[in-house]
């Protein structure tokens, strides 16, 4: 990670850091609003007349399922954006002339000229595979460890704060490895297929384990656990804002 700090900013120039944020930022708030919206119908469905303390684990498989199922509807929405911010992050060089995608229209123009609509969606089996896992961890442990608390409605902020931090490592480090193969696919798009390193997503799977080691599915997992805290934070918030409205 510290040898990808130091090169970065000397072979790309610093503002390479910030390349694909702007579509990560117009993801980013309908993704949360998408999410938190979405669990809070889902939970009614999955959680409708369960009684936490007598249904222990009901309540914690419908916690599950209800994140899971908000994060998977959430992404059919904002996969596009996702796609392109992989796409333009690893989009190296240092001018536009060195650069295969000059912005974000052009990436999402490029690719859709040359792979249609399925080329913005690479990818999106796993990644649904792995938001299932990650929303569902992310969300259902929270809910489950905030519900079990003797007055989850008066907890202290620090104690929620470091209830959903440990959370989202948890999530995180449960799903990178899909994390790992989704982003692998999205680099295949707009390619010839001569050029193709991967046949499909168990071929990505497999021809990572064999020629990279397991340890291959957690390349930037530590990095992924520190950007975490912004969602930790997200987490807490949004629970204290709707106790505040409601």
């Amino acid at each position: 990670m510290v040898d990808c700090f130091v090169r970065i900013p000397r072979e790309q120039g610093f503002l390479s850091f910030w390349r694909g944020n702007l579509a990560n930022v117009i993801r980013y708030f309908p993704t949360q609003a998408l999410n938190f919206a979405f669990k809070d119908k889902y939970k009614q469905v999955f959680l409708g007349g369960v009684d936490k303390k007598t249904q222990f684990w009901r309540y914690f498989a419908g916690n599950l399922a209800s994140g899971g199922a908000a994060g998977a509807t959430s992404l059919c929405f904002v996969y596009p954006l996702d796609f392109a911010r992989t796409r333009l992050a690893a989009d190296i060089g240092k001018g536009a002339g060195q650069r295969e995608f000059s912005g974000l229209g052009n990436c999402l123009t490029k690719i859709f000229k040359s792979d249609g609509l399925m080329g913005l969606y690479r990818g999106f089996g796993v990644s649904v595979q792995g938001i299932i896992i990650y929303r569902a961890a992310y969300f259902g442990f929270f809910d489950t460890a905030k519900g079990m608390l003797p007055d989850p409605k008066n907890t202290p902020l620090v104690i929620s704060w470091l209830i959903a931090q440990t959370v989202t490592t948890v999530a995180g480090i449960m799903s990178y490895p899909f994390d790992t193969v989704r982003r692998r696919m999205m680099m295949q798009s707009g390619r010839a297929k001569a050029d193709l390193m991967y046949k499909s997503t168990a071929h990505c799977w497999g021809k990572i384990y064999k020629t990279e080691g397991g340890a291959a599915f957690f390349k930037g997992a530590f990095s992924n656990v520190l950007r975490g805290t912004g969602g930790a934070l997200v987490l807490v918030l949004y629970d204290e804002i709707k106790a505040f409205i409601f």
